[in-house]
């Protein structure tokens, strides 16, 4: 969200009007928005599908993957090619190098995924996924053709030709995951689905970048590609140690039935984190980068990027929580209620995770990724540490865990940003308050009316249209009580109003 009472700079030449970048602004986030929102509804409709056709074992051996893979996968140079977007100007010998970095360092990781995988196999005592991890190297190889020109077209804040892609790429993944379940391909369903969706998308974004260039592997005078790349590298692979400690700590503790419940209910109430500000985030870095010389007007996007994100977020997670029994009954079925307390934890501590997340793209549009490094550094050893103690009292305490440590991250990760950005904690406390104060109230009443019904007996799928009915209808009325501002702020975002046109004289 950017400020539009400011003039931008780039190259030390006047840019376009502060207006005409803020409508760019917005078209951006709602096209990158828009169409995760609906590739999103794609992939939930096959999940919901296949998700019944599947063991929960089966998912508990996809999660031992993806441990390994999400390892290896924060060495891909997905940092380096971002260098790319944060430069003030680039030239087509640049291009060539990220690209011929991105080709080696993924080639070699997809080498080291196929050859080691007997190693995670014998840690985690399933031989079965060795065989998987060698299948899903493909994935690496496909990472060159999906990172350069996506950073391209994100660099000209062009994301309406990523938006039709992705929405491909998403159907082409529901498509074969719904069609490998059907044919009993079990575990493997899980595995060819996201290979169909990643090299859909390597195939459609090079066309559509038009940017299948040639690689150079002369490596000389790309010290700002490096640079930047390794605070970002140390960053992600902070963060992976963050976020994948638990299942790491699990996976060899716990058989994959129960693994897999916990692993399906980390992955639901992710979903918002994982799935909707990240794509907020990729168009806020090239967006704060543009305006990284105007500090005031970083100040006021950030604070108002946390204000809007935490009136959606806040009433989803805070709903989540008090839902999560009949909604697993409903959508996933009785052989999944497992996960319901999981969730109920999980949900409160991704709201917190939810904000910290943000400060990312504006620490590196400010040319300062080593804060966010620092952070990724307090973060992989606060969630390992309480992981370890949690999981002496089962994967629940696993989950406790999150919610002790999320907290103590934020208030980390502030304290090393706010200064950087020129707000303080207090700032972002206020920013967030107009949407976490109503959803609070409203999940008190929705936890209310959930234990009246459910005493009354009735049936989950009533139970939960009932629920979320009535949490939406007293959200908005809360917000429409105690936050007009915050409605008109949103209506603003969404609906430009162009000024009223002179009648001549």
């Amino acid at each position: 969200m950017v400020s539009e009472s400011t003039d931008f700079k780039e190259d030390g030449q006047p840019s376009e009007s502060a207006t005409a970048f803020g409508d760019r602004v917005r078209s951006a986030v709602i096209w990158r928005s828009g169409s995760q929102i609906l590739a999103q509804i794609i992939t939930w409709g096959s999940t919901l599908l296949v998700i019944r056709l599947l063991d929960p074992a089966d998912y508990g051996l996809f999660a031992m993957t993806q441990v390994v893979i999400s390892f290896l996968a924060f060495l891909n140079g997905w940092g380096f090619a971002s260098a790319l977007v944060q430069s003030d100007s680039i030239d087509p010998f640049r291009i060539r190098q990220a690209f011929g970095l991105l080709l080696l360092l993924n080639a070699l990781l997809a080498a080291i995924q196929y050859f080691g995988a007997p190693v995670a196999a014998a840690y985690y005592g399933q031989p079965m996924v060795a065989e998987l991890l060698r299948v899903q190297a493909l994935i690496f190889l496909a990472t060159p053709f999906i990172a350069l020109p996506e950073v391209m077209m994100s660099r000209a804040l062009d994301f309406r030709r990523q938006a039709i892609v992705n929405l491909v790429a998403a159907f082409a993944g529901a498509g074969t995951a719904l069609g490998c379940a059907l044919a009993g391909y079990g575990v493997w369903t899980l595995v060819y689905a996201p290979i169909a969706l990643f090299w859909t998308r390597a195939l459609g974004l090079t066309i559509a970048a038009r940017l299948l260039v040639w690689p150079s592997f002369d490596f000389r005078g790309c010290g700002q590609i490096v640079g930047f790349g390794s605070a970002v590298l140390f960053s992600q692979f902070f963060w992976l140690v963050q976020s994948q400690s638990d299942i790491f700590i699990a996976g060899s503790r716990f058989e994959p039935h129960a693994l897999g419940l916990y692993a399906e209910a980390l992955f639901l109430a992710q979903i918002f984190m994982a799935k909707f500000v990240p794509p907020l985030n990729e168009v806020a870095f090239p967006a704060y980068s543009r305006i990284k010389h105007d500090l005031a007007a970083v100040q006021w996007s950030f604070l108002k990027t946390v204000r809007l994100l935490t009136l959606v977020a806040a009433p989803f997670y805070c709903g989540l929580a008090v839902v999560a029994a009949p909604m697993v009954e409903t959508l996933f079925g009785t052989k999944w209620l497992g996960m319901a307390p999981y969730i109920q934890l999980l949900s409160l501590a991704l709201l917190v995770m939810t904000v910290q997340i943000l400060f990312a793209p504006v620490n590196n549009a400010l040319g300062k990724p080593s804060l966010s490094m620092f952070a990724s550094l307090g973060g992989a050893f606060i969630f390992p540490t309480a992981f370890l103690i949690g999981a002496n009292w089962g994967l629940e305490g696993i989950a406790w865990a999150w919610l002790v440590a999320a907290p103590l991250l934020l208030i980390v990760t502030a304290r090393l940003s706010a200064p950087l950005i020129g707000v303080s904690l207090l700032d972002i406390g206020r920013a967030m308050l107009p949407g976490l104060a109503p959803a609070l109230v409203m999940a008190i009443g929705v936890g209310v009316a959930e234990q009246s019904l459910g005493a009354l007996g009735w049936a989950a799928p009533i139970r939960l249209a009932l629920l979320v009915a009535m949490g939406v209808a007293l959200y908005a009325a809360l917000l429409w009580l105690l936050e007009r501002e915050a409605i008109a702020e949103v209506s603003r975002l969404v609906i430009r109003r162009r000024p009223p046109v002179q009648d001549a004289i």
